[in-house]
């Protein structure tokens, strides 16, 4: 008999930064945990980074999921918010990586593809089918419920990118 996964979706930002937590065995998902980690908005760079890390560590440590999803970031900011974002998404990729999880990134498109079925869904049609997919979940906020989305849409893909060698 073939054990549950335990998967930690992350939508990587450091002002908020969604996560959550769902149990996959066969194509039967389960609500494990979820919210949003809130880094300090002001002090040096190095402190909220810091704190984003301690936060995601204290989530890893709780909940101890086997893999990991990352959502890749798409920016059409300034430089200078993609650049402070993309230290932000560094923090999200390393932290679950150097305990050893096996560390998937999807972009948003396909997230919200294999969510809701088009990948131009808007924020509450990703809200609304998370809800339909884990009617136990219990959603903190729009970051949480793009964290869960991440989550299932690694949950769908895992089995064949490991078939295809993707990953152990």
């Amino acid at each position: 008999m073939t054990r549950a996964v335990r998967i930690i979706g992350i939508d990587p930002g450091l002002r908020r930064c969604g996560w959550g937590i769902i149990e996959a065995l066969d194509n039967r998902l389960s609500f494990v945990a979820g919210g949003t980690l809130t880094p300090p908005v002001d002090g040096p760079l190095a402190q909220r980074l810091a704190a984003l890390a301690e936060g995601l560590n204290a989530i890893l440590d709780t909940h101890a999921p086997d893999e990991a999803a990352v959502e890749e970031t798409f920016v059409n900011a300034g430089a200078r918010s993609a650049l402070i974002l993309g230290q932000a998404r560094g923090v999200v990729l390393v932290t679950p990586a150097m305990r050893g999880l096996v560390v998937a990134e999807y972009a948003a498109n396909l997230v919200k593809k294999s969510v809701v079925g088009t990948g131009h869904a808007d924020k509450n049609q990703v809200a609304l089918m998370v809800k339909t997919l884990l009617p136990s979940a219990v959603i903190k906020g729009a970051d949480a419920a793009d964290a869960l989305a991440i989550a299932i849409c690694h949950a769908h893909h895992r089995v064949s990118a490991r078939r295809m060698g993707a990953f152990a």
